[in-house]
């Protein structure tokens, strides 16, 4: 495992609060999610700002750090700093109070459904390509190579509950063996042929089972499994511990395949069909509202994390229809949205590392990932997640009026476009197809207009060096052209009252910052907003730009050199967005910190009202 991914983990541990202020931590496609036990002790700032981290959202009683793509190998070595705390306690329990209601349940639906997402798109795919290789006649429906394709893919949707049992049992701390034990129970052949049997039947001759067929079902077996971890837990404190073992889980069968297929499954079954049937009545009456509000929204639930209580209607409407025109067709609308806002920020900004941050988020969320994009670029800026709001809305509009479903789960990417090819009609793929192509367009084309305002600014033409001639020894030189302000004019009080040692400053009339002497970069700050100096007569020096501007993320800011290079006296250093600055409101002066001041017997201020880049301002003295 990378070095790296060892270093962000233990650190991300070490500013929630440390191992012992986490009670429990898994994560998604995107996200480390963190229960907390105190969320007071996190250190959201710091850890916002890591590079590696996003974003950090508190949501749904959930300390969440958005990681990106590489998710999985952060948690992997965060598992190792928190070895077995997954399960210690219950999740509902964060900073000493309950979650609300509505919090509890986005919670549970999350920890439910994401971990089956990836065998839910696998299968997907997987019936995508089959419905690629009928329409091209590359594959009969008829051939046992069709066959064997057909039930490599319906396995995970014929054996849903027993994956649901699973992780329903994980989320309600019991055995999770057992459960999935008790869903087969409700998926066995046996059963399966007594319900196509259709006879009545009567356990011990008195207890009815009535005959339903829980294959691909949801509803039913989380109902079942919320019921066994309460006569689990029941069955361990009543049965001695030296027979616990044999059983707990001989009675567990007992008691729950009874439940399950006398009254939890069939009313399980009945919530389902009554799913269904709201699901065919969206789907008739009011098919533009899911995929229009969803392709609009999606950004916005992302951000409170409500998707995840979202995104299972979709399964839900799957398996009772047998295709999903709810959350389908509206995200992948959103996501293609918020890539191409990106894109076109990325080709319209001057300011490289904005540049290289929509270019590639922005290609990401055409894959489907969305979050790096949403909190690195869209939402930081403001313009192009509008933009992809209403670009996502216009082509969720236009699917949801034409009735567009997709007939397997899977990504809500490009590649989701298969999913929209039927056996028999390539109609919703063309659908789908002209729904992009909305979403596309309008949203480049709004992104592209509000960027002629909102980028304008920042296009500053870099300069060449200013070489100051003649040089003076132990002297700093104005990095900005502006008016000076002495340390105590400051508006922040780090550096009003010279903590990190002798300070002034200068309100910027431009946006470049240059060297205040020949010398050496020993520090560039992940942001951009700061500088550290070294000069050749060993003068430390910090260049700061604004006050609390750390919290922009990077935005605004264009570094032109790195750590490590050789500079000369006038040298652009850095290009800066000075309306970012302030619609971001923060001050904009221009910081200057002699570090080791100490190790000089007098250091003044040379210089008073408004100068150029280049001005004698700092004078120092052995």
């Amino acid at each position: 495992m990378s070095k790296k991914y060892e270093s962000l983990a233990g650190t991300i541990v070490e500013k929630v609060g440390g191992s012992g202020n986490i009670s429990a931590v898994r994560h998604c496609q995107t996200r480390l999610r963190f229960t907390l036990r105190d969320t007071e002790k996190a250190d959201k700032e710091g850890i916002g700002n890591l590079d590696g981290v996003a974003q950090v959202v508190e949501s749904g009683g959930m300390f969440q750090v958005v990681i990106g793509m590489h998710v999985a190998e952060v948690f992997e070595e965060v598992e190792k700093l928190v070895p077995n705390r997954e399960g210690q306690e219950e999740p509902d329990k964060g900073n000493g109070k309950k979650m609300s209601p509505v919090d509890y349940v986005i919670d549970f639906v999350s920890s439910v459904f994401q971990p089956i997402v990836p065998a839910l798109s696998g299968a997907g795919m997987l019936k995508a390509l089959m419905a690629l290789l009928t329409v091209f006649h590359l594959v009969n429906s008829d051939s046992q190579t069709y066959y064997i394709l057909n039930f490599f893919a319906d396995a995970t949707f014929a054996f849903l509950p027993i994956l649901l049992a699973y992780t329903t049992a994980k989320r309600m701390k019991c055995n999770a063996i057992l459960a999935m034990s008790v869903a087969g129970i409700m998926c066995h052949a046996n059963w399966m042929a007594l319900v196509a049997a259709d006879e009545p039947v009567k356990f011990f001759g008195v207890i009815p089972f009535y005959l339903v067929s829980y294959t691909s079902t949801v509803i039913p077996v989380i109902l079942v499994i919320i019921v066994q971890s309460f006569v689990e837990k029941w069955l361990n404190k009543v049965i001695p511990k030296a027979v616990n073992l044999v059983f707990v889980p001989m009675f567990t069968f007992l008691i729950m395949g009874t439940l399950a297929l006398s009254v939890l499954g069939p009313v399980g079954d009945y919530v389902g069909e009554g799913l269904a049937l709201v699901f065919d009545w969206l789907s008739t009456n009011a098919s533009w509202a899911p995929a229009a509000l969803i392709g609009g929204l999606f950004p916005v639930m992302v951000m409170f994390g409500i998707h995840h209580a979202v995104a299972p209607l979709g399964s839900m409407q799957m398996a009772s229809l047998g295709f999903d025109s709810i959350f389908g067709p509206g995200c992948v609308c959103s996501n293609i949205a918020q890539g191409v806002a990106a894109l076109v920020v990325g080709l319209r900004t001057r300011e490289s590392k904005t540049r290289q941050l929509g270019l590639s988020t922005g290609v990401t969320a055409l894959m489907g990932i969305t979050e790096p994009v949403l909190y690195g670029l869209n939402l930081p800026k403001k313009y192009p997640l509008i933009s992809a709001m209403i670009g996502g809305g216009l082509g969720g509009l236009y699917a949801g009026v034409t009735h567009t479903h997709r007939f397997a789960t899977g990504s809500s990417g490009i590649p989701a476009v298969l999913l929209y090819i039927g056996d028999d009609t390539m109609s919703f793929f063309w659908n789908i197809i002209i729904s992009l192509l909305i979403t596309a367009v309008s949203t480049a084309a709004i992104t592209f207009i509000l960027s002629l305002k909102f980028e304008k600014s920042v296009e500053i033409q870099a300069q060449e060096t200013a070489a100051i001639e003649n040089e003076e020894k132990n002297t700093v030189y104005a990095p900005v052209n502006g008016k000076i302000v002495e340390m105590g004019d400051i508006p922040d009080p780090t550096f009003s009252e010279g903590v990190l040692g002798w300070t002034m400053g200068i309100y910027p009339e431009d946006g470049i910052v240059r060297a205040p002497f020949t010398g050496k970069i020993v520090q560039v700050s992940d942001t951009g907003h700061a500088i550290g100096l070294e000069g050749n007569d060993g003068m430390e020096l910090l260049i700061h730009v604004g006050v609390d501007t750390v919290e922009m993320g990077g935005m605004g800011f264009d570094p032109k050199v790195k750590e490590g290079d050789e500079v000369n006296a006038g040298q652009e250093l850095l290009v800066f967005d000075r309306k970012a600055v302030a619609d971001a409101g923060h001050p904009d002066v221009v910081v200057v910190i002699v570090l080791n001041a100490d190790d000089y017997t007098a250091t003044e201020l040379v210089a008073e009202g408004t100068v150029v880049a280049g001005t004698k301002i700092i004078q120092l003295k052995k």
